[in-house]
């Protein structure tokens, strides 16, 4: 149990799985410097050993400049253990794989015609991405439940859903969240809403958005969403009906220059097909109704968002290579802005110094009923001193649910499989995929066993 007076409060024991991350790991540091009430030390561990090196350099570096209110002490490990041992927090941010692996993730199915706006959650590259990820997750549970069983686990790694299936599946008892910022953008379109057909001239924070979320990681949905005292839903369906043909941009035509934007008329269309707002970018959101959003590249411009090319994340990871060491050699200065993410928020309230309601990725214990029991789900939940507990959400519209049940049982499949080593079952999964079962059986069988080849070094426990 997590020590309640004052100075322990402050001085805790972070462990950062994948502390050699090029943006998340500078995010967690920026929001730690300027964090008055917790300091403590942050043990980096990652394969790359010389990555989390240069990242204690950096952390180090950014807590002794005087302007920092959250002095932290940043040590890069060698060994998993070794950075778990007594720690308070675990975050966990790790790239499941390589970008070779991603690749095959990606673009090996467009050769069957099958396209994916992202490939990490759902669809072909999700699930197969997933089956590598498991073995690791394997790991970090049973290192967790050896070397710090009441930590708080908090996840970013995608696909998120399999990740914490699989740390519960291993360590019933463990306390886990997932954590996913699709929510925020959503939010943020809706203080756009707000000012348009309310008037507000000032900035508006998207926290001043209240929103009941329910869904699954990347498919999450709003049922109810107000601003003070007016009900949302009536001025969204304005505005949908508005934008719904040329899309919504703050920065007109953004969406064709860069992979992350959309003009949101994939969430305006989810609309009006089911009535609630969708929660996440139009990238994940098309991924698990593909056979709308996702037919053919013709298709996907036509809905105004993009594939996104894993060799723009390659070039992407050498520019940010080279600014990781422009950082630790004092070249430049890590920017000291709050990343919008909320992991020290919840570290606060879960120590007991504040009360916190956001979205996270939980069991399923009933806040979706109509949704299977322990599945991974995300809604809203309350962090207090030592608790993260789920805020009942209510049923989905069966048609929703319908949808996501199809994808929770192919992800949970790919789970089973890991765990009992048995590749039938994830080529089962893999063949139930809405985005797969287009293909004749021939195709769709030759395409898995591709994608498994491509991945086989991180399969070895299947027997490969």
């Amino acid at each position: 149990m997590l020590n309640t007076t004052s100075e322990q409060q402050k001085q805790i024991n972070i462990a950062y799985i994948g502390g050699g991350s090029r943006g998340w790991a500078w995010r967690l540091m920026t929001d730690l410097a300027l964090e008055k009430d917790l300091s403590g030390t942050v043990r980096l561990y990652d394969i790359d050993f010389e990555a989390a090196k240069t990242n204690e350099v950096i952390g180090n570096k950014l807590s002794s400049k005087p302007e920092v209110v959250g002095k932290w002490k940043y040590v890069a490990v060698e060994s998993l253990d070794e950075a778990l041992y007594g720690a308070d927090f675990i975050i966990i941010s790790i790239l499941p794989g390589t970008f070779e692996e991603m690749y095959s993730d990606v673009h090996a199915p467009e050769k069957y015609g099958i396209y994916q706006s992202v490939g990490d959650t759902t669809g072909p590259g999700g699930l197969i991405r997933g089956l590598r990820t498991v073995p690791m997750y394997v790991e970090f549970a049973e290192a967790i439940k050896r070397n710090c069983p009441d930590a708080w686990v908090i996840n970013y790694t995608n696909p998120m859903a399999i990740c914490l299936k699989a740390l519960y599946e291993v360590f019933p008892k463990i306390k886990a969240f997932g954590c996913c910022h699709e929510v925020f953008g959503t939010q943020k379109l809706l203080t756009e809403v707000v000012k348009e057909f309310l008037g507000e001239e000032r900035e508006i924070s998207r926290r001043e958005i209240k929103v009941n979320v329910l869904g699954i990681n990347h498919f999450t949905w709003f049922d109810k969403a107000s601003y003070k005292t007016h009900d949302l839903f009536p001025l969204y369906k304005e505005f949908v009906h508005k934008y719904y043909e040329e899309g919504f941009e703050k920065t007109k035509g953004l969406w064709e220059k860069d992979y992350f934007a959309s003009a949101n008329r994939v969430k305006f269309d989810l609309f009006k097909r089911f009535g609630l707002i969708a929660a996440a970018g139009d990238r994940h959101l098309a991924e698990f109704v593909p056979y709308i959003y996702l037919r053919d590249k013709e298709t996907v411009y036509k809905w105004k968002f993009n594939l996104t090319s894993v060799e723009w994340r390659i070039k992407h990871r050498e520019e940010l290579i080279k600014l990781s060491k422009e950082y630790a050699s004092d070249q430049k200065e890590v920017p000291l802005n709050p990343s919008g993410e909320e992991g020290v928020m919840q570290m606060k309230a879960i120590l007991g110094l504040d009360t916190l309601v956001t979205n996270v990725n939980l069991p399923n214990m009933g806040q979706i009923p109509n949704l299977p029991i322990g599945a991974i789900v995300e809604t809203n939940a309350v962090f207090t001193h030592d608790d993260v507990r789920p805020v009942y959400a209510g049923k989905l519209p069966s048609d929703l649910a319908s949808i996501m049940t199809r994808h929770i049982s192919n992800q949970e499949l790919i789970v089973k499989a890991a765990l009992e080593k048995d590749l039938n079952l994830a080529k089962r999964a893999f063949l139930n995929d809405p985005a797969v079962e287009r293909l004749p059986q021939n195709k769709a069988e030759q395409l898995f066993d591709e994608m498994i080849n491509n991945t086989k070094k991180y399969l070895a426990y299947l027997g490969l």
